[in-house]
């Protein structure tokens, strides 16, 4: 099957931004989800099919460059497209262009599909239709860390999973838990410094209801977070470059 980049052109509005007039992290995250999702459609992939043969997409890493974030008022435009694929995984490529013709924002992901009763990954090719891969990266070094532990905890924060938290798949949304790790940094910091890069290794299922408590262990401007069920499952890891 052939396919195509997906494209998508965008103008950031007043309730997407934060107080310095720039896109917030969590929707860019959501925007990434929303191109993935028509992507996955066009290609034949998408949540609808998966849910009728009782699949369901899951998001298990990804990284984020940021140059700089989209300014309020500011057009932008969104390329995603699959990159890569073996029998267990897939990859996803996303990009954000400025009007002017410049990348400001590059990530990739990587991605499982998981039996919807059982919670496990299933083969691919078992239940995919066939279709190439553009095989085109916009990282070819420091795709997927394996995010070290938390050795030394500087700071500590307690979250409650509420229902807006929740998405289609009945567990917390991907874009929640950088959120939940950026906001367990001391108020100063957080204030005086936005995100460079982003890496995050997902591990368990966040359930609505849960209490969350967040580890963060902080050097110089690299913040390191486990994000950690009350019952000590580890749900993720998360890093932050700040500049």
């Amino acid at each position: 099957m052939a396919i195509r980049k997906q494209v998508h052109t965008y103008v950031v509005k007043s309730f997407e931004c934060d107080r310095k007039d720039t896109l917030r992290l969590l929707t860019l995250l959501n925007l990434f989800q929303d191109i993935a999702d028509d992507s996955a459609n066009e290609i034949g992939i998408g949540y609808d099919y998966l849910r009728t043969v009782g699949k369901a997409w899951v998001l298990i890493a990804m990284n984020v460059e940021i140059d700089r974030m989209p300014h309020l008022q500011e057009e932008i435009t969104l390329k995603s497209w699959p990159s890569d694929t073996s029998a267990l995984y897939t990859e996803r490529e996303f990009e954000v262009w400025s009007a002017d013709g410049e990348r400001i924002i590059r990530a990739c992901s990587q991605w499982i599909v998981i039996d919807f009763a059982s919670r496990r990954p299933v083969h691919l090719k078992e239940w995919l239709p066939e279709y190439e891969p553009i095989r085109e990266k916009v990282m070819l070094e420091g795709r997927f860390p394996k995010l070290p532990a938390v050795e030394r905890e500087d700071y500590s924060e307690r979250f409650l999973v509420r229902y807006d938290d929740i998405d289609r798949n009945n567990h917390v949304n991907n874009a929640i838990y950088p959120l939940w790790a950026s906001e367990s940094l001391v108020p100063e910091y957080r204030l005086a410094h936005e995100p460079a890069r982003l890496d995050i290794n997902f591990k368990k299922e966040g359930l609505f209801g849960e209490k969350i408590l967040v580890h963060t262990q902080m050097d110089a401007d690299t913040s390191l977070h486990s994000i950690k069920a009350e019952d000590g499952r580890e749900l993720a890891r998360v890093q932050f470059s700040w500049r």
